[in-house]
């Protein structure tokens, strides 16, 4: 073979692999900053939600009715006699 056939297959190899290099690197590299910027956009929706919820409750108070039932016999009851409806 000829020796200038065989460096412009050299050449002609290279070039392809860098450009399938290129794509295929560029190609990952748009996934990973497409789901950075999704994190990202996330990360702020919660901290503008955080945010928020303190605007309407500045002082941070719970409901002091949180958790109470309308019969709080209705448990003891329950635990009592399992049979009871």
């Amino acid at each position: 073979m000829n020796t200038g056939k065989i460096l412009a297959f050299v050449a002609v190899a290279l070039v392809v692999g860098a450009g399938v290099g290129y794509y295929v690197g560029s190609s990952t590299g748009y996934q990973k900053a497409i789901a950075e910027a999704k994190a990202t956009q996330e990360e702020v929706a919660k901290k503008a939600t955080e945010g928020a919820a303190k605007a309407v409750n500045p002082f941070q108070t719970k409901n002091p009715l949180e958790g109470v039932t309308a019969n709080p016999f209705e448990n003891a009851a329950k635990k009592l006699n399992p049979f009871a409806k």
